[in-house]
């Protein structure tokens, strides 16, 4: 079973319509007893420049964002294969936008 951390950007399938995509795992890991799915946040190339919406432009993907109004969850054995660690900074904002989307601000 595929171990996804926080900060992780992954490949994910996420069935027919919006298909296999990078996204940034939002959660914290599950234990054993627990249910095994992953909180993510999904990166876009279509982009429409909203408050929640956070920029990310790295080596091997096209310029996009990180939108928080997708935040979704999927079982691990969606997960197709772990990209990269997104950096600290843009990591931070993500929070920033999901905690503004959910009101938690």
């Amino acid at each position: 079973m595929p171990v996804a951390r926080r900060g992780e950007i992954w490949l994910v399938d996420l069935g027919m319509v919006q298909k296999s995509r990078p996204v940034v795992i939002l959660s914290v890991a599950f234990l054993d007893h627990e249910r095994p799915v992953v909180t993510y946040v999904p990166r876009t190339t279509l982009l429409r420049n909203t408050r929640f919406e956070v920029p990310h432009q790295a080596r091997g993907f096209d310029p996009g964002a990180f939108d928080a109004q997708g935040l979704g969850g999927v079982p691990v054995t969606k997960l197709i294969r772990p990209l990269v660690i997104l950096d600290a900074t843009t990591a931070q904002r993500v929070e920033i936008a999901v905690k503004s989307w959910l009101g938690l601000t």
